[in-house]
């Protein structure tokens, strides 16, 4: 697999949150803001990508008996800068994340990069990966807070862009609609890939199919 395939993957066919359903819990409780959303995102990809070229690099040199605890301590590590810089560069975004950035350590998505992924290949197509799965991750995150933070606030990053006399859903900004965004998302997704599926077993079936011997007309 090339390396632009190695970060289009994540992007796309193997999405962590629309396709692979990981990493759920911060996404339905963090996206009710789009800055929250992006916030999330980029730490959580500078967490991904940092802890995967280390345990590449490392991965001949750790025992088997002991990875899953020394992938912790180093998950852990990253997460502790990122959660530093965070609360000196933008305490705003540190405090709306809250206890979220410090669960990043055992996101089920980094873990499992570390144990399917940066084990078992080298440094550059693991940087690779876990670019990929962060950008996808944060594409995803985006979305939904896209369409909770618009229909349930009216606004964008904070700038209104519904007028003030249009009635917004405040459900979007609550734990219901969480649910209800990434389920919409869901079977919408699921919906195209189907549809996708169908149209190519039908032109497979177009193409196999036999031809039939016209029989000649007489004069």
């Amino acid at each position: 697999m090339s390396l632009f395939q190695e970060v289009s993957k994540g992007i796309v066919r193997e999405n962590p949150l629309f396709r692979l359903v990981l990493g759920t819990c911060p996404a339905l409780a963090i996206t009710t803001s789009v800055s929250n959303a992006l916030g999330m995102g980029v730490a959580f990809t500078g967490v991904l990508i940092a802890s995967n070229m280390v345990i590449s690099a490392l991965r001949k040199a750790i025992p088997e008996s002991i990875r899953i605890p020394s992938y912790i301590v180093i998950i852990a590590a990253f997460d502790s800068v990122v959660d530093m810089l965070l609360h000196a560069f933008s305490p705003a975004i540190y405090e709306s994340l809250g206890i979220f950035i410090p669960l990043i350590v055992v996101n089920c998505i980094i873990l499992g990069r570390a144990e399917a992924f940066a084990n078992k290949n080298g440094v550059l197509p693991s940087f690779m990966d876990g670019l990929g799965m962060g950008i996808g991750y944060t594409l995803a995150l985006t979305i939904i807070a896209t369409i909770r933070e618009v229909l349930g606030a009216g606004t964008f990053l904070g700038y209104q862009v519904m007028s003030a006399s249009a009635q917004s859903a405040l459900i979007m900004i609550l734990p219901p609609g969480a649910f209800l965004t990434l389920g919409c998302i869901m079977a919408f997704l699921n919906l195209m890939q189907n549809r996708k599926a169908k149209k190519s077993s039908t032109s497979k079936l177009n193409i196999n199919e036999p031809q039939v011997a016209q029989p000649l007309s007489s004069n």
